[in-house]
């Protein structure tokens, strides 16, 4: 099976538009005032009605609470809620349950300690999200552009559905891809100018990059 992309923190029309026209399987939208690819309902919901059809809707939320979710999943319509927060296996199965979507957890990663969390979402979420612990003091739970050990994956569960992210760029996404064997890569600032700002290059780059395999 080729390895689904997904390019999150769009914001904007073209970058949307170059996402889905490189070949991108998945698009997300931040829902989180601290990131600087944070977009509103009506606007979100504006770039979700572009990609419906095209490839399939990401919501990433951080700890949003049942009426933010409700206001945000009407605007939307999205495949997926993508859980950025502290939201326990329990919470995760509530807002599957509620609202009828696939839900993919993030779990920051620095040793393979960290790992021992995905166990206690096995069969709660759809899939788990690998991403990078965030660095000491940072404001965002994901979208730092830093990368942590892909050997840690090693020891996974061949049959566990996971979704690699964290520091990935053009440039490492085709090694991190063979050594990790993720069926799935999620970038955001790795496709980025500045951040918030993707670039429409970087962005063809990426897609044109897993697709190759270097």
């Amino acid at each position: 099976m080729p390895v689904e992309i997904k390019i999150c923190g769009l914001s904007d029309e073209a970058t949307l538009e170059t996402a889905l026209d490189a070949g991108a399987s998945h698009v997300g939208f931040v829902s989180f005032p601290k990131s600087p690819r944070h977009v509103g309902p009506e606007h979100a919901g504006e770039l979700a009605r572009r990609a419906r059809g095209r490839a399939k809707i990401a919501l990433l939320t951080v700890d949003a609470d049942d009426a933010a979710l409700d206001a945000l999943v009407a605007a939307l319509d999205p495949a997926i809620l993508q859980l950025h927060g502290h939201e326990t296996p329990e919470r995760a199965a509530a807002m599957k349950a509620r609202f009828g979507r696939e839900v993919w957890k993030a779990i920051p990663v620095a040793t393979a300690d960290d790992l021992t969390v995905a166990a206690a979402y096995s069969g709660v979420v759809d899939r788990v999200l690998f991403d990078a612990k965030p660095p000491k003091g940072a404001d965002l739970p994901g979208g730092n552009g830093v990368a942590f050990d892909w050997d840690l994956l090693a020891a996974l569960d061949p049959s566990l559905r996971f979704v690699l992210s964290g520091g990935l760029t053009p440039e490492n996404v085709a090694e991190a891809v063979a050594r990790t064997r993720a069926p799935a890569v999620d970038v955001s600032s790795g496709v980025e100018s500045a951040p918030g700002v993707k670039d429409q290059d970087r962005i063809r780059a990426f897609v044109r990059a897993v697709r190759s395999g270097g």
